[in-house]
């Protein structure tokens, strides 16, 4: 048709021509105005917004803290989300009950009190089948009969027994939470609720995002941010490298109950000691039965009286371990940058939302004080 076109013109005088041209011209023009304009806009719109990045050693819980702000400042997970949550839900309880059967053979024959990991004859063949299902790359749906199979094992004293020593195992801690909801799992119309999603355990792999502006003040002054979550594994942190730049504050999750656990992917790294090594990393970028002395890091650790007061007194000793940390690691020309240290609880969407008020707010004291 184009073609066309052109032919019909050019067989008109030369100022028909002259004068189409100059139209043609002017519509390119306004075109080209058009595109600079858009590009305009887009440009001081991305200058209200605020990129953040999520970090941390994998399992600290930033994927988790991701979904609470989908929960808290967007609309949710619609009915389709929630749904591609089931398989992994599923594929949680399969991964759990296999670690924890594996495990009660392996501590059965090194452990010294051996017997109370000998899995009862009754259910040794329900674990072998189970263990097997457990190691697919696909896993089925749970049915009713699997569930009898999952709890009749789940239930085995020498399960129980193992599960106490989750900690060397890499149980995730969505063991128990999904564990007791096995009905409610395998039910034919089962649609995962909000809590479900949050304790799912899926590894992030490569990089995800979420734009959000969090309520109160800030949402009517239109501040907005970007927040870029990524995958916490030492094979994923190379990704980490090309998203330091441009951005406003980095929001680095430790996880406090893993001081006594090890890596899943090196068994012989504390999780505690990876993240010392991942924090002080991060810095130099340009742009409690089990005593907590357990972690290298913290052999200097005074305990008090068993109780509520312990888990204070431990959590303020580990956050003067990150300032400190902080302030050796950081060149004497940048110690002036905002550091601050929000207590918070990865499941409980309260705190997170508290955490968010304060980062926020925190973030435009520092901006209008530049």
């Amino acid at each position: 048709m184009s073609v066309l076109t052109y032919v019909l013109e050019s067989m008109g005088s030369s100022c028909s021509r002259s004068h189409s041209l100059n139209e043609a011209e002017a519509a390119e023009n306004g075109k080209s105005a058009d595109i600079d304009r858009r590009i305009l806009q887009e440009t001081k719109a991305e200058q209200h917004i605020h990129k953040l990045l999520l970090l941390g050693a994998g399992e600290s819980g930033k994927s988790t803290i991701f979904k609470q702000i989908k929960l808290l400042f967007q609309t949710g997970f619609n009915d389709a989300e929630l749904r591609s949550y089931i398989s992994v839900i599923h594929a949680n309880v399969y991964q759990t009950i296999k670690i924890l059967y594996d495990g009660a053979k392996e501590l059965a024959q090194v452990e010294s009190e051996s017997s109370k990991y000998v899995i009862s004859p009754d259910n040794q063949e329900i674990g072998e089948k189970l263990s097997e299902i457990g190691g697919r790359l696909d896993y089925p749906l749970l049915s009713k009969e699997l569930v009898q199979d999952v709890r009749k094992l789940w239930e085995d004293p020498a399960i129980q027994e193992t599960y106490s020593c989750g900690s060397i195992l890499q149980v995730p801690d969505c063991a128990q939470y999904f564990m007791e909801s096995l009905d409610r799992l395998a039910e034919a119309d089962y649609v995962p609720t909000k809590e479900d999603v949050l304790h799912a355990r899926v590894r992030t792999n490569g990089v995800v995002e979420i734009q959000f502006s969090p309520l109160g003040e800030s949402k009517r002054g239109g501040e907005v941010y970007r927040l870029y979550d990524v995958g916490g594994q030492r094979n994923e942190r190379r990704k980490w490298i090309h998203l330091f730049e441009g951005v406003n504050a980095v929001i680095f999750c430790a996880a406090i109950s893993e001081y006594d656990q090890m890596l899943f992917e090196d068994e012989t790294q504390n999780r505690m000691m990876e993240t010392k090594v991942l924090f002080d990393w991060v810095l130099k970028q340009r742009c409690f039965e089990v005593p907590l002395t357990v972690c290298e890091w913290f052999k200097d650790y005074q305990p008090l009286a068993p109780g509520k007061q312990e888990v204070e007194h431990a959590y303020e000793f580990v956050k003067k371990k990150f300032e400190e940390l902080y302030f050796q690691s950081s060149k004497p020309d940048r110690v002036d940058r905002v550091f601050k240290i929000f207590r918070t609880t990865a499941l409980d969407q309260k705190l997170v939302k508290k955490t968010f008020k304060l980062i926020d707010e925190s973030m435009r004291r520092s901006r209008e004080g530049a």
